[in-house]
């Protein structure tokens, strides 16, 4: 048992690349060495929180982004929405980086550190997936989007707007009904979701005579319907926080 804090102290060393303090070590020095074994121990659920909202926001503006891409056959604002899709996603992609470089960094966070790994990945999929719809219908060449592709677009700017709002509540968690409301609409608009997907996959297979138009559509399709189940995914570990934190 006497060794156990001796030990600690060596591993908190090794994990800040720090060595021991020798005798003749200046008190400058020393100083500066305390200041950061400190600060791994400092709260920064503020930081976190930051991160986590202008991630949403940023989901928020591809869900967006994608519905206006959908609404349009000028085939370079196309273009340009798919290039803003593209660079939103890239965004994205760094923020949740600068999560998991902080949460690498930091022993105390604001809620539990699996959650956390969990709630960025969960956001970081739903960009993926809206970002991966867009790609394909340059890839593909889609001349027309059916009116089931635009339902789906827009069920994902609601969804996206809901994982925002879900998300930016999380740093009060004390008040969690605003949370749970947001949740509810969210599972509600994904079934809707999945509604519209299963009709368009049955139109797709009993209407379409040209194969490859039809693996397109249902491609993209499927890529849009599985953004939504993401946004789904994030709202249960949103829940789960809820309820570990109740």
């Amino acid at each position: 048992m006497a060794n156990k804090p001796a030990g600690f102290f060596r591993y908190l060393c090794r994990r800040l690349n720090l060595r021991p303090l020798k005798a003749r070590t200046s008190i400058k020095k020393r100083g500066m060495r305390l200041s950061s074994l400190m600060s791994i121990f400092t709260p920064k659920g503020s930081l976190f929180f930051r991160l986590f909202a202008e991630d949403a926001a940023n989901l928020s503006l591809m869900g967006k982004a994608l519905n206006e891409l959908m609404r349009t056959n000028d085939p370079d604002k196309r273009a340009e929405w798919i290039r803003h899709i593209a660079d939103l996603e890239h965004k994205g992609d760094e923020i949740t980086h600068e999560i998991f470089i902080e949460l690498g960094s930091n022993f105390i966070t604001p809620f539990d550190r699996e959650d956390i790994h969990e709630l960025a990945t969960a956001l970081d999929d739903i960009a993926d997936y809206i970002h991966g719809t867009a790609t394909r219908i340059e890839l593909y060449g889609i001349g027309e989007f059916t009116g089931s592709m635009k339902k789906m677009a827009d069920i994902i700017e609601q969804l996206t707007n809901e994982v925002q709002m879900a998300v930016t509540l999380l740093e009060n968690l004390k008040n969690p009904e605003k949370i749970r409301e947001a949740i509810v609409r969210v599972n509600s608009l994904e079934n809707h979701a999945d509604d519209v997907f299963d009709e368009a996959i049955a139109r797709l297979f009993s209407e379409y005579t040209d194969a490859v138009q039809l693996i397109k559509e249902k491609e993209i399709l499927a890529n849009m319907e599985t953004a939504t189940d993401m946004c789904e995914d994030v709202a249960n570990v949103i829940e789960t926080i809820l309820v570990k934190n109740s």
